[in-house]
């Protein structure tokens, strides 16, 4: 049974680099294109896509299997996709000039590949090589730290619509060699294009890091490129169990970063959580460390009822009133300028949030916010907490370990902690029912209600 007119299967197995493969013959390439000619000729409904292992043909790629015929495309280019989807897809008359038709030579050749390929895995296995996931692993931070150097360099500003290395050194106050090495690494990281000497962005680098573009995300990243110094201190850190000092901690431009990429990271999330909550009866709304206020923000936008109270530090504050002001609900959310840890939280909120906030604390400063949100809630009120939630033997998921490493390097005491947990210090609170509320992507709600 095919609920589809067609079913394309694209090759899109990563191999490593210098070993042939689909994707280094432009796999990738051949998929987008495909994807927007199936869009322009109106197929979307009619044709499904799918990405695919390897076929054992790695030499002829990249490979397209078109079903339900069982059509195999040989070396297909993004120029040829134009022809396959207007001939096949739209008129059902396969490309004959790129048709591979010799079955037994295919077989053959897949055969063939996979023999080499189980003889080669069983040669490593003896030798004592060590897999490719572990050295993809130990070294990524080559690739990492060329982004974020790059960030940190405004280097995509520099190139701008095309310099050479020697422009782009003098731009960024660097030397022309050790730009030019760094330029030709972004190009080889698929980051940068190069023709002749001209280097020039993507579309994509230039979408989201180049100067002047609605979608630029270089401030907001810019919060990352700190993080790599405190990471650079996690064997201390493991070894004193908390945070080490590093010389070149916070500076003015740290709290504008980090406000930044919260709201970079937030904004969309923000109205999926206003959605779970409902404004239904909500009044009053407690929003502490609102940083951006885009949570607040959601909010209002969602319900003019709605007033909401954004308490953090006092370097924050007019951060967060001006993200309040160009969203233009200052009316219903106002800004005041506290400590959760030791402010008096005022009284008769139907909501109090802690979105991105609980890690940053230990247990027992948690539990004391629980009891004092507690307090400030009105019957029938919620406090709700947005975090990465740890599995109950905190091995996973993958996001919410390594994020409570980020904790270890860059708190006194915050950590990821997991459901149990959660639920603990709400009950010890006074709150009488506790649930969670799943999300898309790795942060969940843990919502407390007044008894």
């Amino acid at each position: 049974m095919e609920p589809f007119r067609f079913h394309i299967f694209v090759c899109t197995q990563q191999k490593p680099e210098g070993v042939a493969s689909c994707p280094a013959s432009g796999s990738m390439e051949v998929l987008g294109e495909l994807d927007r000619e199936i869009e322009v000729r109106g197929l979307r409904n009619d044709v499904q896509v799918t990405t695919c292992g390897c076929l054992g043909l790695c030499d002829e790629g990249p490979m397209m299997v078109v079903y339900p015929e069982g059509v195999w495309y040989r070396r297909v280019q993004p120029s040829d996709v134009p022809e396959i989807v207007s001939k096949h897809l739209a008129d059902g008359r396969p490309v004959d000039r790129l048709v591979w038709k010799d079955a037994a030579a295919m077989k053959a050749m897949s055969i063939e590949h996979g023999e080499k390929f189980r003889a080669a895995m069983a040669a490593r296995e003896r030798a004592g090589v060590l897999p490719d996931r572990l050295n993809e692993m130990i070294g990524a931070n080559m690739a990492s730290r060329c982004l974020l150097t790059a960030l940190e360099l405004d280097i995509f500003a520099a190139v701008g619509k095309g310099a050479s290395a020697e422009q782009v050194g003098k731009k960024i106050n660097a030397s022309g060699r050790g730009a030019g090495i760094l330029l030709n690494a972004l190009v080889a990281l698929g980051l940068l294009a190069k023709s002749g000497d001209e280097f020039r962005n993507t579309a994509e680098t230039a979408r989201f890091f180049a100067e002047g573009s609605k979608d630029n995300q270089r401030n907001a990243l810019m919060h990352h490129v700190k993080l790599w110094h405190r990471w650079s201190t996690l064997t201390e850190a493991v070894r004193a169990g908390t945070r080490v000092e590093i010389g070149r901690d916070q500076n003015p431009e740290w709290t504008t970063d980090f406000i930044a990429a919260m709201q970079n990271i937030a904004k969309d999330r923000a109205p999926v959580v206003v959605k779970a909550l409902g404004t239904a009866g909500v009044r009053r709304i407690l929003d502490l460390g609102g940083g951006s206020g885009v949570y607040s923000i959601a909010f209002a936008k969602a319900s003019p009822d709605v007033k909401c109270e954004i308490l953090d530090l006092a370097a924050v504050a007019p951060l967060a009133a001006d993200y309040v002001s160009k969203a233009g609900v200052a009316a219903q959310v106002s800004i005041r300028s506290g400590d959760m840890l030791h402010s008096d939280l005022g009284s008769g909120y139907d909501v109090i949030m802690l979105n991105a906030i609980c890690h940053m604390f230990s247990e027992e400063q948690n539990r004391d916010i629980f009891r004092r949100a507690h307090k400030a809630l009105a019957p029938n009120g919620r406090l709700v907490v947005q975090d990465f939630i740890l599995n109950p033997d905190k091995t996973g998921p993958v996001h919410a370990a390594l994020f409570s490493v980020n904790m270890l390097v860059g708190t006194e005491a915050g950590a990821s902690y997991n459901e149990k947990e959660f639920t603990t210090w709400m009950k010890d609170a006074g709150f009488g029912e506790v649930s969670r509320i799943s999300l898309p992507g790795p942060a969940d709600l843990i919502v407390g209600f007044v008894k």
